[in-house]
């Protein structure tokens, strides 16, 4: 069933949902790919931003870690914890993709929970982001804008990385599409996603 997307009034606050949503499923599906490696392909050395398919994924959950904390304590009123780098530390947590998955899945649903419950109001809040050069005051909407913007870009490394694999790349460059909806309902299925509980 397609969705009627001619009757609802724009809302940020639902698009952020969606891209929360979307970013989840993305993630979900980049690392069935990448748990299907034998571990040495895992953890070869790669030409990208980061050396190894380990290492990106090891740094989209760490960063995730990072603003979701920051996210979840300023939309509570509370200041950032003492010592927010220590997500860093380890910078590579976990050695195994299946560890990694196990994590990325828990991070994606604190993602989606947080962003299910904003409003349009919420958007414009302030969120206390802790820097080298001290704390930093910016806003709901930006920070979510960032952090869905630099899972894109990291999931576009690995997946350029795992085409030197045995393993064939997933697509990954689809919103959506409500006529591609068929596409992806195995996946819904698995992730507890449904097409009408994003766009309602």
């Amino acid at each position: 069933m397609e969705a009627d997307f001619t009757t609802r009034a724009p809302s940020l606050a639902r698009h952020f949902a969606a891209e929360a949503h979307n970013n989840a499923w993305a993630n979900h599906r980049l690392l069935a790919a990448c748990c299907r490696l034998r571990q040495e392909e895992f953890v070869a050395p790669r030409t990208s931003f980061f050396p190894s398919i380990k290492a990106t994924l090891n740094h989209i959950l760490t960063v995730d870690w990072f603003y979701l904390e920051i996210l979840e304590r300023s939309l509570a009123g509370q200041p950032p914890a003492q010592d927010p780098g220590r997500h860093f530390e380890p910078e590579e947590p976990f050695e195994t993709c299946a560890d990694i998955s196990r994590e990325q899945h828990a991070a994606d649903k604190r993602l989606v929970s947080l962003c299910e419950g904003l409003d349009d109001a919420a958007m414009a809040r302030p969120v206390l982001l802790p820097r080298r050069d001290g704390i930093h005051r910016d806003s709901v909407e930006r920070i979510l804008a960032h952090l869905f913007q630099h899972d894109i870009h990291h999931r576009g490394q690995v997946h350029a990385m795992l085409s030197g694999t045995s393993v064939k790349p997933p697509q990954l460059d689809e919103f959506y599409c409500a006529n591609e909806a068929s596409l992806r309902a195995e996946e819904f299925r698995e992730l507890g996603f449904s097409e009408k509980e994003i766009w309602r």
